[in-house]
């Protein structure tokens, strides 16, 4: 890929491209929690966005995409916002740059991904942290890591469309290998936590049901879950409890209701996997895993009905955890699995998803890997 990435900048734009990448983000337990104030779990993957970059001297971005084929150029002023919805997020990123300062002139880009499309692992986040992180460093910016995050998630609000938390782009950012990271979204605390699983692999089954979160059900979500806040004096649902919750049942809809019960849940959720990993417990880890799949498609309706079935095929051949993972509607399961079950496991999930849904699962090993960086 990065072969592939540089050899199209200069087949476009001649030499003396510098080559920057992120990666796109797993995360293993709290899901839906970064907008409520509370903890999220992620850890980078081996999968990414590869950029080559050169700043050209003009007022102009001149950007190429290798995975759609499909060019774009724009300006840096706000009316000069690109058509393609591609261009938004790498637009985005340099207004949101100079916002805080940065002198962002025009440059030549060309990029690709493996980050796979609407699986859930943040392709977008990793396209917007490779900008960032690159323009921070070639126009003389002085932006820390968490306001590199920060760009991508504005960008995100501000050009895309999506009323994101921050989790995706601090995992793409802070990404440490053969790590995961407790982040509070409230005080933007974190913590890294190893994570070797000896026994055990992680795998991605990818359902290949596509979700689109631009004004989507996403955004209904985080609305009930201000309404209840709001009902309870707070600003986020984090830290309440669901004797506080059951107080107030009768103020607000069932729906509403439904929805804190399942982000309260997922709070406590985080916090015991954390011990759990401490004590090398997986069994527990994966007892929550279920638990928050199972929250999700009954409280929070964010899943759908490939990800309960893979989800119900890896109760029923062993496997230790298994959830939806991302914003929901689609995309991949996580599954936490013993190396003695894996193979029978993965045969067995993508026999039964084809004989089903007439394709099968797409299957991802996660390697836990590092953050945004410039690539020598």
């Amino acid at each position: 890929m990065r072969a592939k990435t540089a050899a199209k900048f200069k087949e476009l734009f001649g030499d003396g491209a510098y080559m920057y990448t992120s990666p796109g983000r797993i995360n293993l337990i709290g899901e839906h929690t970064d907008y409520n104030g509370g903890f999220v779990f992620p850890g980078a993957v081996d999968k990414g966005i590869v950029a080559a970059i050169k700043p050209n001297g003009t007022d102009r971005v001149r950007a190429f995409a290798l995975d759609l084929n499909d060019s774009a150029e724009f300006g840096l002023r706000e009316e000069d916002k690109p058509a393609q919805s591609w261009a938004h997020y790498i637009f985005g990123v340099c207004r949101e740059m100079q916002k805080r300062g940065v002198d962002v002139k025009g440059f030549d880009t060309t990029f690709a991904g493996d980050v796979p499309l609407g699986a859930g692992m943040s392709s977008s986040a990793a396209l917007e942290s490779t900008y960032a992180f690159a323009l921070n460093e070639l126009f003389g910016g002085n932006i820390d890591k968490f306001e590199l995050a920060r760009v991508g998630q504005k960008t995100e609000h501000n050009y895309c469309g999506v009323n994101c938390g921050i989790m995706d782009q601090f995992a793409s950012v802070f990404g440490k290998e053969g790590c995961l990271m407790r982040l509070d979204c409230r005080s933007m605390e974190f913590e890294y936590f190893p994570f070797h699983p000896k026994g055990y692999k992680l795998v991605l089954l990818d359902s290949v049901v596509k979700h689109e979160l631009v004004g989507s059900p996403y955004n209904d979500r985080r609305a009930s879950c201000e309404r209840v806040a709001k009902v309870l004096g707070q600003e986020f649902l984090r830290g309440a409890t669901m004797e506080q919750l059951d107080a107030v049942k009768e103020q607000i809809s069932d729906e509403d209701y439904r929805r804190a019960r399942y982000v309260i849940g997922e709070e406590q959720r985080v916090l015991t996997v954390c011990d759990a990993l401490q004590r090398d417990d997986y069994e527990t880890v994966g007892k929550c895993m279920y638990q928050t799949h199972w929250g999700m498609s009954k409280d929070y309706e964010v899943s759908c009905e490939e990800l309960d079935f893979l989800a119900t095929v890896a109760e029923e051949c062993g496997v230790t955890g298994s959830r939806i993972m991302g914003g929901g509607f689609g995309g991949c399961t996580i599954n936490l699995v013993k190396d003695e079950l894996y193979d029978n496991f993965v045969a067995t999930a993508k026999r039964r998803f084809a004989e089903k849904y007439g394709h099968e699962p797409k299957v991802y090993p996660v390697v836990i890997s590092d953050g945004s960086r410039r690539l020598e």
